[in-house]
């Protein structure tokens, strides 16, 4: 759901106009954080530049309600940020210089995109005079950044930065999230204007609550009442939504078994017993093959990811399907649908239970467990309880999992650690998945869970990583040691580029090109940084390990030797049918 760029400043276009003056004048800058505590704004990760010096200097001011993050670097301001919004359900806020400032936000501005998370972005930028000049540190940041956001603006003038503010925070978070970015000029930031507070909470080219079509609500629950094998789908949008409550309530009343992608695994309980498991590539034998056996497919805040779908042309085609869904974009965009049901889900999900029938489903959801029980007994059980050999990551996360009693925040970096956790970790409150799952970027772990810290302080966060994602934003542990952020990092390390080295092993006659890794010293590099860290290599040495871990305060490194050619399993082929998992590979 993106908004076009408009190329006046439509002041007094929209809801919600000005308080009224706050008396003498202020500079641009000055309006800035004025615009964002009025926004709620509490924390900010960024990185200090020329273009953006003179916010800076005001924020030294605010410095008591705008808490400003240092980082290491600007990409991590933007994943630091994502990781706040994605466990406090705010807008995460950066900020940073312009040009190659800028330009280090863009991959977290896209995975914000691709995983709609609330945030908004504020980048200086050039006087207004010297735009096209090919000024020192000058890109264009709004011709760069349209594709990859919700809303995008050049702060020109002064007296539109509380507009603008204010109009950013409301599209960021409305409707479907998404990021937002504000290229402030450098002039903007040194006028002096009467500042204005704004408030907006209506834009007349946007509509981020669609409403479902008439009869839309009564023909899905007809659907659902006719059914005899329904099969529901949970996507992030369940917890944007905030709908956990009302989606187990719809699951409940019409014993509808469900399963997650991995965006959406603590949408609801991992113990529910109509929870069926993860959907996807490596996801859940059950709920995969189940998938082109029902005979309803319901599929509520999700958008239906190549890689939940496998093979579109063999997805489903047995199964009428309804759509859930509050963007109108990703209606039909993959998957034809019989019945899309626009709307915020937590409105939608209970006007479909009104009319829904109770019944039972027993024997359809008794057909779910010969394929938990084959892939338990071939992939799971020897994957957690191995007696002898080097440690797997699969019983890593789960014991981390238990001994922090599912109730901790799960982040992850990306590839076989990601996979690996999404499988065993286990959930019992909602909001405690940080993953990139439409990017996949590798880096993001370590400054999500700064960032998760900062969401949720009252939480434990444990972050599991590869040796190869930890070195790409390993100079983020300075971050860690200067806030004392209470990261827990799981460093599961097996000295290769592990999902890559897996897709060679499987697909590529085993040809290990450039991926096996000659790793640092990483305790070495904890001591520099004054964070505790253990390695562990023997198994009996593990549950003690991780006690430490978290009976620590702040934070800590446990650094894992697991197996090296340890492979996630299950998994469908690229490219291949949802019902067709492999549960080994030879």
């Amino acid at each position: 759901m993106r908004l076009e760029k408009q190329n006046t400043t439509p002041l007094h276009r929209e809801r919600g106009q000005g308080e009224g003056p706050q008396g003498s004048l202020i500079s641009g800058a000055e309006a800035m954080m004025r615009s964002l505590e009025n926004q709620g704004v509490d924390v900010l990760f960024g990185y200090p530049g020329g273009a953006i010096m003179p916010t800076y200097d005001a924020l030294y001011d605010h410095k008591d309600k705008l808490h400003h993050i240092l980082v290491r670097h600007e990409q991590a301001a933007v994943h630091a940020a994502q990781g706040y919004a994605r466990v406090s359900g705010k807008v995460g806020c950066a900020i940073v210089t312009s040009g190659p400032g800028a330009m280090n936000t863009i991959t977290g501005v896209a995975d914000a995109l691709m995983d709609s998370t609330p945030l908004v972005v504020i980048c200086g930028q050039v006087g207004a005079a010297m735009l096209g000049t090919d000024a020192f540190q000058e890109v264009d940041v709004v011709g760069v950044t349209q594709p990859i956001t919700k809303w995008n603006y050049q702060i020109r003038r002064a007296e539109d930065i509380a507009w603008a503010v204010a109009r950013a925070f409301f599209i960021a978070s409305s409707g479907r999230p998404g990021p937002v970015v504000l290229d402030f000029t450098k002039n903007a930031q040194t006028a002096m204007i009467e500042y204005q507070p704004q408030a907006i909470d209506f834009i007349r080219s946007y509509n981020p609550n669609p409403q479902p079509a008439e009869g839309a609500v009564e023909k899905a629950a007809q659907m659902i009442n006719e059914s005899v094998k329904p099969f529901m789908l949970v996507g992030q949008g369940v917890e944007l939504a905030d709908a956990r409550k009302e989606l187990l309530a719809l699951c409940e009343k019409a014993q509808i078994p469900f399963a997650t992608t991995f965006l959406g695994l603590s949408a609801v309980p991992s113990d529910h017993p109509l929870n069926m498991g993860r959907l996807g590539m490596h996801g859940n034998l059950a709920p995969n093959v189940m998938t082109n056996q029902c005979d309803l497919l319901i599929a509520v805040g999700m958008r239906f990811d190549d890689r939940v779908t496998g093979n579109l042309k063999n997805y489903a085609k047995q199964a009428k399907i309804i759509h859930l869904e509050i963007d109108p974009s990703e209606v039909d965009k993959n998957v034809k649908v019989d019945l899309p049901v626009l709307g915020d889900c937590k409105q939608t999900l209970p006007a479909i239970t009104k009319y829904v029938e109770k019944t039972t489903h027993k024997s359809w959801i008794e057909g779910f467990k010969p394929y938990d029980e084959k892939e338990y007994n071939k992939v799971i059980e020897p994957a957690l309880h191995p007696t002898e050999g080097p440690l797997l990551m699969g019983e890593i996360v789960r014991k981390v999992s238990d001994a922090a009693n599912s109730e901790a925040i799960m982040v992850t970096d990306v590839g076989q650690n990601q996979m690996f956790g999404c499988r065993y970790f286990n959930f019992t409150k909602p909001r405690s998945v940080v993953t990139s799952g439409g990017c996949g970027t590798m880096g993001f772990g370590i400054p999500a869970a700064i960032g998760a810290t900062f969401g949720a302080p009252d939480r434990t966060v444990c972050m599991f990583c590869g040796d190869g994602g930890f070195q790409m934003t390993i100079q983020e542990l300075g971050t860690i040691m200067e806030q004392r952020c209470p990261v827990k990092m799981i460093l599961l390390n097996n000295n290769y580029l592990g999902n890559v080295r897996q897709w060679q092993y499987m697909f590529f006659n085993k040809r290990y090109s450039f991926t096996p890794m000659l790793n640092p010293d990483y305790e070495k590099i904890a001591a520099g940084y004054g964070i505790p860290c253990k390695t562990v290599i023997d198994r009996k040495d593990l549950d003690a390990a991780i006690s430490e871990m978290l009976s620590t305060d702040g934070p800590y490194i446990l650094q894992c030797a697991v197996k090296e050619e340890d492979n996630v399993l299950p998994m469908t082929p690229p490219g291949g049918n949802v019902d067709e998992m492999l549960l080994e590979v030879k």
